[in-house]
């Protein structure tokens, strides 16, 4: 259903490298946008500068490129309401702020640090809620006027209303917050500085901004920023109150949050590892959406046309790395070989391939190429599995090759070389046929008698279909690895 009226943000802070977690939330809400025919305005929360970075800002920017993401408003392409990067609207927030004091919605707290600390902790004794506690909240101006010939400064702080604020999460349902559970705020610094608790609303008020798409760990700041909201409108700085949806958790080990700190949560991982975006986004689709219940394999254009927020699920969504290896793997299978080819070739050069860019043969990678897109979970794991095609000699560590020399390998080498010899090497079927009479001849069923033969050829105890492989390497390169091999085992002997 086309809805022009959604407007749905994303609004990232550019510090270190972009999380999955971030990514789903991107994800529901660049889908939800699209669903509905609606707005998605990319914004960049850069008011740290501190923890900010124009790396990080880059690196941002590059992702949701390399996701697929399309923004209809944000950096780099403008829109009504920019400028879209926060560092470059303080002359908004201040203005905002000012208003909001001039209202009495807002009002300048003078305590110290310490004073705070000494009442918050005096309060827990006392087993009462150990928010701020509204001792500025209602100075009058000698008051105020001698706390500033102390010299002391001031944060400005939010007026909260005094009756509970009820809204409707549309993940969660309804949901109340109680007055002394939501305590006045601070929403400029003593230097001046603007806080998240004034930038984010502001934007999302000027920005025109209907729904509110985000983590469930911003759900406490949700009757703030209502109530915030309540105040812009007054003040005809707003027409509305957006809706809001906070999105489950991911979780990672040990029913812990999947943190920035953890290794798996990192974009740049699984962007470095191979994985297709269209196979990651299906994958973190599912933390927390499904499209239906027997089925977990769907395209980018399938999620969106029939994505509905309100069918996410609330509770914790777990990340599990196997799963999402096998969802990528289903997304390589589903590509044109053409395609896939194309995609894999930054790991078949330096820094990643360990042969010569002079042995590189592209006949070959496009006759391996459909095999190799059956067997692989990301596209890195290419390089060691087509190697043996471009190096002058296979690559055998010595347990790959102590698994398979088994005693009687040497025989059994040489009967299947013999077999080789007269095969049909235009014919995976007939190369099958050749190791398979060798094994017969010495007891051994197919599987055993070709792990030798993998080995000597391939210097792997797994990889890529056997015989195709044989086929386009060639006879002459396959059987002298073989009696390589053959030479090796009788040096050891």
């Amino acid at each position: 259903m086309a809805n022009a009226h959604v407007r749905v943000r994303f609004c990232p802070s550019p510090t270190g490298n972009p999380h999955v977690g971030l990514v789903r939330t991107a994800l529901f809400n660049w889908a939800f946008a699209r669903h509905t025919g609606g707005t998605f305005v990319f914004r960049i929360e850069d008011t740290d500068a501190a923890r900010d970075s124009e790396e990080s800002y880059e690196q941002l920017l590059d992702s949701l490129r390399w996701l697929g993401f399309d923004w209809d408003e944000g950096p780099e392409i403008g829109g009504p309401h920019a400028p879209y990067r926060q560092s470059q609207r303080m002359d908004i927030y201040q203005d905002v702020a000012q208003k909001l004091l001039d209202a009495g919605r807002a009002y300048p707290c003078y305590c110290s640090t310490q004073e705070l600390d000494d009442r918050r902790a005096a309060a827990r004794a006392a087993g009462k809620p150990s928010g701020y506690d509204g001792h500025c909240r209602d100075l009058t101006a000698e008051q105020k006027s001698a706390y500033q010939a102390e010299g002391r400064t001031s944060v400005v702080r939010f007026r909260m209303p005094d009756e509970p604020i009820t809204f409707t999460d549309l993940v969660r349902g309804e949901i109340t917050y109680l007055p002394e559970n939501v305590p006045d705020f601070g929403i400029v610094r003593a230097n001046g500085a603007p806080l998240y608790t004034l930038v984010n609303p502001v934007d999302d008020a000027l920005m025109e901004i209907t729904h509110v798409l985000r983590g469930e760990d911003l759900l406490s700041s949700t009757p703030r920023q209502i109530a915030l909201y309540g105040a812009l409108i007054e003040l005809g700085l707003a027409t509305s109150v957006p809706a809001f949806g906070h999105l489950p958790y991911v979780m990672g080990e040990g029913n812990k949050k999947l943190s920035k700190r953890d290794p798996e949560s990192s974009l740049n991982l699984y962007r470095e590892r191979g994985f297709l975006p269209e196979g990651l986004l299906n994958y973190l689709s599912l933390l927390g959406w499904s499209l239906s219940a027997d089925r977990d394999i769907f395209t980018v254009e399938e999620m969106v046309a029939a994505f509905d927020v309100s069918d996410v699920n609330p509770n914790p969504a777990r990340f599990d790395l196997k799963k999402a290896e096998a969802i990528n793997a289903d997304h390589i299978r589903l590509l044109d070989v053409k395609d896939f080819a194309e995609r894999c070739a930054p790991w078949l050069k330096a820094p990643f391939a360990s042969w010569a860019p002079e042995d590189f043969d592209a006949a070959k990678w496009d006759a391996i190429a459909p095999h190799a897109q059956t067997r692989l979970k990301v596209l890195s794991e290419i390089t060691d599995n087509v190697d043996f095609l471009f190096l002058p000699e296979p690559v055998a560590d010595e347990a790959s090759w102590t698994k398979a020399m088994k005693d009687g390998s040497d025989a059994l080498l040489a009967t299947a070389r013999e077999k080789l010899e007269s095969a049909d090497w235009t014919s995976a079927e007939s190369l099958k046929e050749a190791v398979l009479a060798a094994g017969e001849a010495h007891g051994l069923k197919l599987g055993k008698a070709q792990a030798p033969v993998r080995v000597a050829v391939t210097g792997r105890t797994v990889g890529l279909p056997l015989f195709e492989s044989l086929e386009i390497l060639g006879k002459e390169k396959s059987l002298a690895r073989i009696d390589a091999a053959l030479t090796k085992l009788k040096l050891t002997a």
